[in-house]
């Protein structure tokens, strides 16, 4: 896994370097717009935020499956939505991504989307480049997936999880902190490339981390954490 971040990143940079010799879509009028998908009668939803790059903040407190508000100063950055059989996508128009916006000066792309909070949920986040943050404790989630490239932000996992879950989070060349709850058990097991990991509130055990209440709380949090190159923070918060 950790020569496939590298690989991923060396790639990413060719790919910059190839779309220098195209087109490019251009800077324009800053357009703001609110989208919400209702939920319907699904008693469970799978959730894919695909973002090439940009600005991205999800938390729960939507009363629909989803409420989001977008803002893009290029055109071609307008976010497509789709819900079909129990699944929302929400993606960035292929093709549109990082290498393509590498010189483009002062674009912006700021997603801020909440989810509902009780609909059991399979969410997976997926962002190439850009600032993240994903406040996900509220939501009922069944299980997780964060996969980072060229990130920065927080990823806040502190709240009172009722069931256990799976959290997969694979990142490349991020600067990430992974708050983690005090009063429900963790475990992060840690597959890790040339990655500084900093800890606080964690017992290194083996190839993982633990907090004080793994073994002790009836609900576990699993996280396995896969890291390519930059700096990842383990903080568990002590509830309020």
């Amino acid at each position: 896994m950790k020569t496939n971040h590298l690989l991923t990143v060396v790639g990413l940079v060719a790919a910059m370097l190839l779309a220098s010799c195209g087109s490019r879509p251009r800077v324009g009028a800053l357009q703001t717009e609110s989208q919400s998908v209702g939920l319907g009668d699904a008693k469970s939803v799978r959730v894919e935020i695909l973002m090439g790059a940009g600005e991205l903040a999800v938390s729960g407190g939507a009363e629909e499956l989803m409420e989001a508000d977008f803002a893009y100063n290029v055109a071609a950055l307008k976010p497509e939505l789709e819900y079909t059989d129990d699944t929302l996508v929400v993606r960035q128009p292929e093709g549109i991504g990082l290498p393509v916006l590498e010189n483009i000066e002062e674009f912006q792309n700021e997603w801020r989307l909440r989810l509902n909070d009780e609909v059991p949920m399979d969410l997976t986040v997926d962002m190439g480049a850009g600032s993240t943050a994903l406040q996900l404790g509220g939501l009922s989630l069944t299980q997780l997936e964060v996969i980072l490239g060229a990130c920065e932000g927080t990823i806040d996992l502190t709240g009172d999880w009722v069931h256990d879950l799976d959290v997969t989070i694979d990142v490349g060349a991020a600067n990430i902190n992974v708050l983690l709850p005090s009063d429900v058990g963790v475990r992060v097991e840690v597959n890790a490339g040339p990655t500084a990991i900093q800890t606080s509130g964690l017992t290194k055990e083996g190839s993982g981390y633990t907090n004080a209440a793994y073994g002790v709380s009836e609900v576990t949090l699993h996280v396995s954490l896969d890291t390519g190159i930059g700096q990842v923070k383990l903080e568990v918060v002590e509830a309020e």
